[in-house]
């Protein structure tokens, strides 16, 4: 780079208790530091905020290391390359990259990176549908819950990234698909757009009723983005031998004391359950097969991409709480150029 440049970045200056607020986060500019050798400079241009990100916020080993506090945060970013020496990358190439968001401006070896084309538009879609959370659908429903044509399938978050993704996969596969949500406008949404035979807003009906309404022969399988009172719902509902795939806990995640377990957990013994637990990246084998097959629905309008996008760097933590509040339709993405 001929000049010096510089960028700003968002650092997480406290760890949260309970929801995170903006005092926790503080904007800072750094000089961005020229690249080393087989590195590349990457100007952002769109930065995903994920629930994830909350557990990393906190003290304590998890299966992803928390954030510094002090130091910029990081997740996942598309961008252009804006100064090379590797030969890996050129300038003006367009790459994706699993932890360089949260600043305008990154610098890492290229191998960080992978090149990404406009063939498919916007170029967020690589943050939602055909990256981290459309591959965590696709492997927790498919090859974890193996869905049956003609099975009832119940996915909680079905209005947001990986849960919208889900029910449509399930559609896919021949299943009645339920949904919760978390407003009126959502549940009808995640039906009219996305294709669910049935949503209810959990806001103004609980799971268990609901359940008891929309699938009283039970559910098959039950992929599980809430946690809480939704786990413990669908553990009444489910039929024998039914598999319930734990993909998140988005209820619990901003919680100051540990929430109590379901009080109907010895259900999985009379019923013969199964529950999985897992970490989309511990099968990132599959990626290849994923974005051959949802890149195919894609084009084929058999899956649809939703988003929601906040402006501006300055806005991300905002765009984060708001997402962990549910302020978001589909993947909650930050435009930064």
């Amino acid at each position: 780079m001929a000049t010096k440049l510089t960028g700003r970045e968002i650092q997480l200056v406290a760890r949260p208790r309970g929801l995170p607020t903006p005092a926790d986060f503080r904007r800072a500019t750094v000089e961005v530091r020229e690249p080393a050798a087989d590195e590349v400079v990457v100007r952002n241009l769109f930065m995903s905020v994920d629930p994830y990100m909350r557990g990393r916020m906190n003290e304590g080993r998890s299966y992803v290391p928390p954030f510094r506090v002090g130091e910029a945060l990081d997740g996942a970013s598309v961008g252009e390359v804006l100064a090379s020496r590797s030969p890996a990358l050129s300038v003006g190439d367009l790459v994706v990259s699993g932890r360089g968001g949260w600043r305008e401006y990154h610098v890492a070896s290229a191998s960080a990176y992978e090149r990404i084309t406009r063939s498919v538009e916007p170029l967020s879609i690589h943050l939602g549908a055909l990256g981290m959370p459309g591959l965590t659908a696709y492997v927790g429903l498919l090859d974890l819950a193996k869905p049956k044509a003609g099975e009832t399938v119940f996915v909680s978050g079905a209005a947001g990234a990986v849960g919208g993704m889900v029910g449509q996969l399930a559609k896919i596969a021949g299943c009645r698909v339920v949904g919760s949500a978390g407003s009126p406008e959502k549940a009808e949404g995640v039906v009219r757009e996305l294709g669910f035979d049935a949503a209810f807003d959990y806001r103004q009906e609980p799971p268990k009723p609901a359940l008891e309404r929309l699938c009283p022969e039970g559910v098959d399988v039950y992929f599980d983005n809430v946690g809480g009172e939704h786990l413990e719902a669908a553990l009444a509902a489910m039929k024998p031998f039914g598999r319930i795939v734990a993909c998140g806990a988005i209820s619990a995640y901003n919680a100051t004391s540990p929430a109590p377990g379901p009080r109907n957990l010895p259900l999985v013994i009379g019923k013969r359950l199964t529950i999985q637990g897992f970490i989309v990246s511990d099968h990132l084998d599959r990626t290849g097969a994923f974005r051959a097959d949802v890149g195919r629905w894609l084009a084929e309008g058999k899956v649809k991409s939703r988003e929601t996008v906040v402006n501006g760097l300055d806005q991300a933590p905002a765009a984060f709480i708001s997402m962990l509040q549910g302020g978001n339709v589909g993947k909650m993405v930050v435009k930064l150029a």
